[in-house]
């Protein structure tokens, strides 16, 4: 779990809405006492693979044959 200050989180709210949404809990601080936490919306029972959010796009099969569906499924779901 990240804390971070209220005034850290006005400057980085991009960043810390990220992380949320990446299954982190982010405990928001004032003084250094909890005020807040930032929760993913989330249930955590749904599966966003690793490459979420990680920007770009590229081909899950770059030529038809080559590499198997499954391999890049299980590399997306991180080998589970």
């Amino acid at each position: 779990m990240k804390q971070i200050s209220i005034q850290t989180l006005k400057e980085s709210l991009s960043a810390a809405i990220f992380a949320a949404e990446s299954g982190n809990t982010i405990v928001i601080t004032r003084h250094n006492q909890p005020v807040a936490r930032l929760v993913p919306a989330y249930p955590h029972y749904i599966h966003r693979g690793v490459n979420v959010g990680k920007g770009g796009i590229r081909p899950a099969i770059k030529r038809a044959g080559k590499i198997p569906y499954v391999k890049v499924l299980n590399e997306d779901r991180g080998s589970r």
